[in-house]
């Protein structure tokens, strides 16, 4: 008996990264403890998405043409300069009407500038990567090399205007593009290389989805309230649309900017970082912390549906002929196995 697991899968927009996300968080909502449970293989399975991140890195830089270093440059510094530009604004704004401290009563009760620029800053590396490269192109992917310099209280700390308290670490920033480089290299050098690894793609996506989700606990939202959930629809919808235009004015699809308008996993430390090197957010950084996690929830459930919308609204409007949308070469990537 054959049962068709994958076309169901695919069913679902962005199936193939938003199913096996919920079925991680699922999975640690309600028995948290299974990776230490059972360790070894399915802990490793559970817990490792950095590991498999990492290779997902490299097999996408293997199907990357060399000479598309120009477009990485500019599509990844216009994605990361918008989202740190809105972080900035919202800093400035929010810091108008609210100290250090958290809103103590009422419907905004726990939200502070902290929280508002924590959320905002940071771009979720992963789910951007295997979104792209389920929708986009292997040099949309890599875009996000760029973008890893959102990543720690950095540039939070630098927006909230304490930057001296922390040094910038290039070590991680280096890191974060060996990978790519390593896959480039390989796919360049041998062609058989290329179709080898950039064929694996698909299969890490799955797996990173799972992982990803495995770190998600869905009773964040519940504990965040109302104010935590609307916080990570603002997220989706404010960054989406500003990193939808720069990406648009930059010759993208605006996959690439709706792909990088979540929040990412690690957001949810910087708070106490923060607090850690500036007391004066020590009182914010709790609450912060609580809201950020329901913003990475949210995001990281939405920003799939998002994509995977639009992506098949771009695929539309290729089928219907529709030379003028520059769509048609974004969406190739969702005709290789991508969730239609």
């Amino acid at each position: 008996m054959s049962v068709p697991i994958k076309a169901a899968i695919e069913k679902v927009p962005g199936g193939m990264m938003l199913v096996p996300l919920l079925a991680g968080a699922v999975l640690a909502t309600l028995a948290p403890g299974t990776a230490d449970f059972f360790g070894s293989f399915t802990g490793g399975l559970l817990t490792g998405s950095t590991p498999i991140l990492a290779v997902f890195y490299v097999c996408m830089g293997a199907s990357i043409d060399l000479r598309a270093t120009p477009y990485i440059l500019k599509k990844g510094g216009a994605l990361f300069g918008s989202k740190v530009l809105l972080a900035v604004v919202i800093g400035i704004v929010a810091g108008q009407f609210m100290s250090e401290l958290p809103v103590h009563g009422g419907f905004l009760a726990g939200l502070s500038v902290l929280a508002l620029v924590a959320a905002f800053s940071d771009t979720n590396g992963g789910l951007y990567m295997a979104l792209m490269g389920q929708y986009g192109k292997p040099k949309d992917v890599a875009a996000y090399s760029i973008m890893t310099i959102e990543s720690g209280p950095f540039l939070t700390m630098l927006i909230l205007g304490v930057a001296g308290l922390s040094a910038f670490p290039w070590q991680a920033l280096v890191g974060a593009v060996i990978p790519l480089v390593l896959g480039m290299v390989l796919g360049s050098l041998d062609p058989a290389m290329r179709k080898f690894l950039s064929s694996a793609s698909p299969v890490l996506i799955f797996f990173f989805g799972l992982a990803l989700g495995f770190g998600i606990s869905l009773q964040t939202v519940l504990s965040a309230g109302l104010i935590g959930v609307l916080l990570g629809l603002v997220v989706l919808l404010l960054s989406g649309g500003v990193l939808f235009i720069a990406d648009r004015l930059t010759g993208g699809t605006g996959l690439g900017g709706l792909a990088a308008s979540s929040t990412a996993g690690n957001a949810a430390a910087v708070p106490m970082l923060v607090a850690a090197a500036n007391p004066a957010y020590k009182e914010a950084a709790g609450p912060a912390t609580v809201l950020v996690s329901a913003a990475i929830v949210v995001t990281s459930i939405g920003t799939p549906l998002v994509v995977a919308w639009y992506a098949r609204r771009l695929a539309a409007k290729r089928s219907d002929g529709d030379t003028t949308a520059p769509a048609a070469v974004a969406v190739e990537g969702a005709t290789n196995g991508a969730s239609r």
